[in-house]
């Protein structure tokens, strides 16, 4: 939050069709990793070819593994900003809004990125060494839609990084062998129940435990963590304060040692670092001549 940028921000969620979840499970790691690089790689593409940024763009990326039912259905969201920093030029350029409001805000169009995605996705199979399913869908679907400045994209996004698969109060009965859970119809809005087998919901939710050292949620582009010295630059020039944004947060609890009672401190993590897998180079721009 404290890295937000003054443009208008854009929730793109990449998925694969249903054929493919089965490939998907028998190798996580490889495939994981796959929709997180293409699914960047189609949106810088994009950025790159746009006639208004022509430039690299920057995303929070997050894959989720599950649907609301907790079935598996792996699929990556993206929040980025209509933005794009032109290394070359030492221009930050961003898009503009379109004169209508919801369906008139228009990043790209969501067809040509499916497009784009499909052909990535299956070259990386194929690089990889996997063998695609016999039948699949020639036409895959990319959601692409208008979040305002964001905030509400990346606190769900984020809340759903520290709550995991399904929430403890969402599980309402466990009896009888029987267990049953709540969740919200993506369609119809309405809260609904779903009860199975306590070694059914067992492997509902083991299922989408992700590879040792994996890193489910990715910065890329200007806004990877290395570029923090370029937001920083950015706000000064763009006169944009991100603090009023945040301000209203509540900071998080200390962590107290069970013995003495002494606030603890993190000095070292086991997640393996997000430079590993062939992530982007992030951009290194020395200075930001004008703003369009």
């Amino acid at each position: 939050m404290k890295r937000l940028v003054p443009a208008e921000y854009f929730l793109i969620t990449f998925t694969v069709p249903a054929e493919f979840r089965a490939l998907a499970f028998a190798h996580q790691e490889t495939f994981y990793d796959l929709l997180l690089r293409c699914g960047w790689e189609t949106l810088r593409t994009f950025s790159r070819n746009d006639k208004q940024l022509r430039g690299t763009p920057g995303a929070i990326a997050v894959l989720h593994t599950h649907t609301r039912k907790l079935d598996f259905h792996p699929h990556v969201h993206f929040v980025m900003p209509a933005a794009a920093v032109d290394a070359a030029q030492q221009q930050w350029r961003t898009k503009s809004r379109g004169n209508g409001k919801g369906k008139g805000r228009y990043l790209f169009n969501h067809k040509a990125l499916a497009k784009v995605f499909r052909a990535k996705t299956l070259a990386g199979i194929e690089s990889a060494g996997l063998a695609p399913p016999a039948r699949h869908p020639r036409e895959w679907v990319v959601d692409c839609k208008s979040v305002g400045s964001g905030q509400t994209a990346l606190i769900y996004l984020g809340r759903y990084l520290y709550r995991g698969v399904i929430r403890e109060e969402d599980i309402v009965a466990c009896e009888d062998g029987q267990v049953t859970f709540r969740y919200r119809n993506a369609k119809t809005g309405k809260r609904e129940r779903r009860t199975v087998s306590g070694a059914q919901f067992l492997w509902l939710v083991l299922q989408h435990v992700l590879p040792k050292g994996f890193r489910r949620a990715r910065n890329f582009g200007f806004l990877h963590p290395n570029c923090k010295r370029l937001i920083a630059l950015l706000h000064v020039v763009l006169h944009f304060d991100p603090g009023r944004t945040v301000a209203w947060f509540r900071e998080r609890p200390p962590i107290v040692c069970p013995c003495c009672g002494a606030v603890m401190k993190i000095v070292r993590t086991q997640i393996r670092s997000s430079l590993q897998g062939g992530n982007p180079v992030p951009i290194a721009t020395p200075a930001i001549r004008g703003a369009h």
